[in-house]
């Protein structure tokens, strides 16, 4: 096993251009019940650019007052499995797997990354690699989001804001699966991409308030746009309900955040259920994405894909907004 790996590397915040690195850095050491992963291909996430620029400036009390506490970015890998810890019962050397590893493992923006074996699954044989690393954090979100949290049942009016994004592009079609009626909220030029994934109506947000119809939604999840929650309630029955999970940052101490603390707020004096959540990544529910693409149900839509040393422009490009659905790094 190779003793050094490369790896796109931060030291610091700020921009891609200025603190982004292709380096030669340790390869992680695998042990308990982790599982070092040799990276096929990466994705790019909105948590990427959050956790290189340190904004909102109230995550830095998690991620590192001064610096990153990891300076290896990727929340998304796809890759074969190298080796094992000795606790790991699932995976073995050669295995072919997808999951997230950021969260107690090591970043996917590496040759190597060592990934917790709850937050991994067998890829799924349909999907090439890069495919299948755009699926974990956006597909979960999706999944845990309408699933969980919004409690989503057939025949439901179900509204996606940001519908054409990674997380959103999942969304309208977990949300058809369960046969919902879903409406999507996107620009113009992604409205094809979005009726292509099942969506039953889409709005142009530049032409038309989501909420000017009345409130006849069952359902909405909210996975971009700039909209609060008191504007979003609007266009909820009175007994609908608002998932908040992200959306454009508005302020650089609390970004997003202040949205869903807002949220939380106004959920206890009206008649709608307001929740907000982080996906939590597990094994089940990546084998339950899994058992959606090979059924035919879900499909990962690709905007673009990046080789490694180009990280700073995939980050750089994704921040941009204009991305549809995900934007991969091959390793």
């Amino acid at each position: 096993m190779a003793r050094v790996m490369r790896a796109i590397f931060q030291e610091r915040y700020g921009q891609a251009a200025d603190v982004l690195s292709l380096r030669d850095v340790d390869t992680p050491a695998v042990g308990g019940t982790s599982v070092l992963v040799r990276v096929q291909a990466a994705s790019v996430n909105p948590a990427d650019w959050h956790l290189m620029r340190g904004d909102p400036s109230i995550a830095r009390l998690q991620m590192g007052l001064r610096r990153p506490r990891k300076a290896v970015l990727g929340w998304d890998v796809a890759g074969r499995v190298e080796a094992v810890g000795d606790g790991v019962t699932a995976f073995r050397p050669g295995d072919e797997v997808y999951g997230s590893p950021f969260e107690g493992g090591s970043g996917a923006f590496a040759d190597y990354s060592l990934v917790p074996e709850d937050a991994l699954a067998v890829k799924p044989p349909s999907l090439s690699f890069e495919q299948a690393a755009a699926v974990p954090l956006p597909g979960l979100t999706a999944l845990q989001g309408l699933r969980d949290h919004g409690r989503i049942a057939s025949g439901q009016k179900v509204l996606i804001i940001g519908a054409s994004g990674g997380v959103g592009t999942f969304a309208v079609q977990i949300a058809k699966s369960y046969r919902a009626e879903v409406t999507g909220v996107c620009s113009a030029r992604n409205a094809e991409l979005v009726r292509s994934l099942g969506a039953d109506r889409v709005i142009d947000y530049a032409r038309e308030d989501f909420a000017d119809g009345g409130g006849h939604f069952d359902l909405i999840l909210q996975v971009g746009g700039t909209a609060s929650p008191a504007h979003c309630r609007r266009a909820l029955t009175p007994s609908g309900t608002l998932v908040l999970s992200s959306g454009e940052p508005r302020g650089r101490v609390f970004g997003p955040v202040g949205r869903m603390i807002s949220g939380l707020a106004l959920s206890r004096f009206v008649s709608q259920r307001i929740v907000t959540f982080v996906m939590k990544p597990k094994r089940a529910d990546l084998q339950a994405m899994t058992e959606l693409i090979e059924a035919g149900e879900v499909r990962p839509v690709i905007d673009r894909t990046f080789p490694l040393a180009d990280v700073p422009e995939a980050i750089r490009y994704l921040e941009e907004g204009q991305a549809r659905g995900k934007v991969v790094v091959t390793v």
